[in-house]
């Protein structure tokens, strides 16, 4: 096998203990900026170099990116580890005419989904995965309709084949006991969730198989963002979880930058760390209403609520908007706010903060709510590493990763704060996790605006200094980890769009919370996970 050395001194001993499976030819070419080795195999040796990497290495998988060129598919199996360093991106390049890709889905169980949103998207086989076919694409989709192919026209609106007996879809019942039924959930939901529907199994009153079906609103993002400016295409990526709009968009400023070479002014990137975390505060003060409110306890719900509201107005008479839109773009900031107005914005969240302090407390002894969350949808370390969950979700469960420490960005590395880990994977340790993050949030929010640098806030760009390439960018959203691949021609308009989010993740693993537990329970663990089901509707 023929190898080449990478000359990253994260990653330079890499080639030099490849699987002994591997075929080659491989090449390892190290690269400066946000990927710290880019490597490119044959198809058939991406599942032992993808094992290698998580079970020797302890990289994590992160994303499957795939590119139709002319002639052939481009996959890019993306990883990532707390080492401090980029990412590693592995490509393999297989002949349109072939059609397929190796599965890696009994290696690395995080890459099931995104095989399948592949093969329904893209057309593409993976070859030994077990379970191919209706998952992103439900059965009105005429069959062979592939919609991120070049050759879908997404101006003409496909036909609605209706229900009938050919296509009309049927769960995949595996419980066959005397009695066994199934309860639905969804997707039609009262309030504000999206649609999503839960199957769960049983034969009494627990949850032996749960069973969801997203996707109902397919919307297509990254069809839509083919061929707009990078500044519209940044319009989707903001708008694409109202409750995280901040976190992704500026993922998606991160890649563009790296592709133009730019770096946002360091003022900007201190107001976009004290934006990014007065996000995560209204964020996680809302996932706390949601778990009061699950449980009943109409009165912490209501004061909860009060407390959300105060931090959106008070984001709205910052910021102009209630959830931050309109702020990020590629180079820094559409605004600058001066250090007076931060100075308020830090002394308002901090009093939000004390009342927060004051609701966990009184929670924290109280036995009804605590007897509904203990040992109650439980998620192993194991479980947890299996699926790759990311985020709060997964910090609970004893996984310590987040981006702003294991791939830093921005300015987190100049402030000190701590990730909260628990160890139990309940719904009491997920609340924990909420309330302690909240806290990191309040203090990243001070010292940030006591340390304000001066200057600008925009670096600009001239039109001709705006280079084709193509860019990994992430952000560790409320909900975990982000990332957002993006490809760009000369022109600076979209070739490629990607977006891998914490829901479409985390909802992977979400039935091994819910699985053992009562009927009762699944509202309580569905708010304890607080995961988006629009963020899964790519």
């Amino acid at each position: 096998m023929k190898k080449t050395t990478c000359k990253s001194s994260s990653m330079k001993e890499l080639p030099e203990d490849l699987p002994p499976g591997c075929r080659g030819p491989v090449t390892v070419t190290a690269v400066a900026g946000r990927f710290s080795c880019c490597m490119e195999a044959s198809a058939a040796d991406i599942p032992p170099i993808c094992n290698w990497l998580t079970t020797r290495q302890g990289y994590r998988f992160a994303s499957i990116v795939i590119e139709e060129m002319p002639a052939e598919w481009l996959a890019h199996y993306i990883f990532y580890s707390d080492n401090g360093q980029g990412p590693v991106s592995i490509s393999a390049r297989v002949d349109k005419a072939d059609n397929a890709l190796p599965s890696i889905s009994h290696l690395i169980h995080a890459a099931d989904w995104h095989e399948r949103e592949m093969e329904d998207l893209f057309g593409l086989v993976f070859e030994g995965h077990p379970r191919l076919g209706e998952f992103v694409l439900h059965e009105e989709w005429p069959e062979g309709t592939n919609p991120m192919k070049k050759d879908f026209d997404a101006t003409v609106p496909y036909i609605d084949q209706g229900p009938s007996s050919s296509c009309s879809w049927h769960p995949p019942a595996l419980v066959s006991e005397s009695g066994a039924f199934m309860m639905p959930i969804g997707p039609v939901f009262s309030g504000f969730a999206e649609s999503a529907h839960f199957l769960l199994e049983t034969v009494g009153e627990d949850i032996i198989r749960m069973i969801p079906r997203f996707f109902y609103k397919y919307r297509g993002v990254e069809k839509t963002a083919e061929g707009l400016p990078a500044d519209r295409a940044l319009l989707l990526a903001e708008r694409f979880s109202g409750t995280s709009a901040f976190a992704h968009s500026l993922a998606f400023c991160h890649a563009v930058e790296e592709i133009w070479g730019t770096r946002a002014p360091r003022r900007a990137v201190a107001l976009r760390v004290m934006l990014a975390e007065l996000e995560r505060f209204r964020h996680h003060v809302a996932a706390i209403e949601g778990i009061c409110s699950s449980t009943g306890l109409v009165v912490a719900a209501s004061q909860v609520g009060i407390l959300e509201e105060d931090i959106l107005r008070l984001s709205c008479k910052f910021a102009g908007h209630r959830y931050l839109f309109g702020l990020n773009v590629p180079g820094g900031l559409q605004r600058d706010f001066s250090d007076s107005e931060c100075l308020e914005l830090a002394g308002a969240v901090k009093e939000i903060f004390v009342k927060l302090q004051d609701l966990e407390k009184r929670l924290r002894f109280s036995s009804s709510f605590l007897d509904r969350l203990e040992e109650v949808g439980t998620v192993s370390t194991e479980d947890a590493v299996d699926y790759g969950l990311v985020g709060p979700v997964a910090r609970a469960s004893g996984v310590s990763g987040d981006l702003r420490t294991c791939l830093p960005y921005g300015d987190y590395g100049s402030f000190e704060f701590s990730v909260p880990v628990e160890k139990e994977g309940d719904g009491y340790a997920r609340l924990r996790i909420l309330f302690q993050e909240a806290e990191q949030s309040n203090n990243i929010i001070s010292q940030a605006v006591s340390s304000l640098p001066g200057g600008g806030v925009l670096q600009p760009l001239s039109p001709g200094a705006r280079p084709a390439g193509a860019a990994l960018g992430w952000a560790e959203t409320p909900l975990g980890a982000t990332f957002h691949w993006v490809r760009l021609e000369e022109d600076g308009r979209v070739a490629r769009y990607r977006l891998t989010t914490p829901s479409f993740t985390n909802w992977h693993g979400f039935h091994l919370s819910v699985e053992g537990f009562a009927f009762q329970d699944f509202p309580i663990i569905l708010a304890t996970f607080g995961l988006s089901n629009a963020e899964c509707d790519r």
